[in-house]
């Protein structure tokens, strides 16, 4: 994408009413005044709390919110460009259940608050294979730690990914920390019993990967 088409979306995001560009700054000094209200002042609903983290394009986003109108989705992404197409889209078919977060997933704690969030939603992340780049897998002891800290007690997380390096680590994590896992599946479309919201939703890289003949893994579970 050039520079120019990449200005022209953050200029476009600006006037979306779906999108939330907070510093960094306004994050640390706890100024970010949706933290704990998403549900009053944007959704104006008392709907369940989804988030995808990582979210892309916001095609999964959308197509979630599209499906299930009786919840809340919120996709979160540092590349703005990249979710400019998901909340544009959202604007102009009004879908008014989703919208769109701008910040590094590690800064996820101050942007929502304990017990506000019911599911999570990690779609096709860079697994970081090498040794040096662990401390940035979505699934690393860290980061399960600040989900937990935002999650509702009974709160799930879904992971759908291309790799199966991520999904191996991932199942290891979960097993070697005695968290619960409710499902999980290294070949979700070829086999029986995969959640439909798992295959019935397909992002525009994952349709590529399923050309190439690549399997598609998930699982799902809850942190202890």
């Amino acid at each position: 994408m050039g520079s120019k088409n990449k200005l022209k979306r953050f200029k476009e995001n600006e006037t979306f009413g779906n999108v939330f560009q907070p510093s960094r700054q306004t994050l640390e000094d706890h100024k970010f005044e949706l933290k704990g209200h998403w549900r009053s002042t944007f959704f104006k609903n008392d709907n369940p709390l989804v988030l995808e983290l990582g979210c892309g394009k916001g095609e999964y986003s959308v197509s979630l919110a599209q499906k299930y109108p009786g919840k809340n989705f919120i996709g979160i992404d540092i590349k703005g460009a990249r979710f400019w197409r998901g909340a544009k889209t959202a604007i102009e078919e009004n879908i008014a259940n989703v919208a769109f977060l701008r910040m590094q997933i590690e800064l996820i704690t101050l942007a929502f608050d304990e017990d506000e969030v019911d599911e999570l939603w990690i779609t096709f992340p860079d697994p970081q294979i090498k040794y040096k780049r662990t401390k940035h897998r979505m699934t690393n002891s860290n980061f399960l730690k600040r989900y937990k800290k935002i999650l509702k007690p009974e709160g799930v997380v879904n992971l759908k990914t291309d790799s199966e390096f991520m999904h191996g680590y991932t199942l290891g994590v979960l097993h070697g920390e005695g968290h619960e896992i409710i499902y999980a599946n290294h070949d979700v479309y070829k086999n029986e019993g995969s959640p439909e919201e798992v295959t019935s939703i397909q992002t525009f890289y994952e349709q590529q990967y399923l050309d190439q003949n690549k399997p598609i893994t998930y699982i799902r579970f809850k942190i202890k």
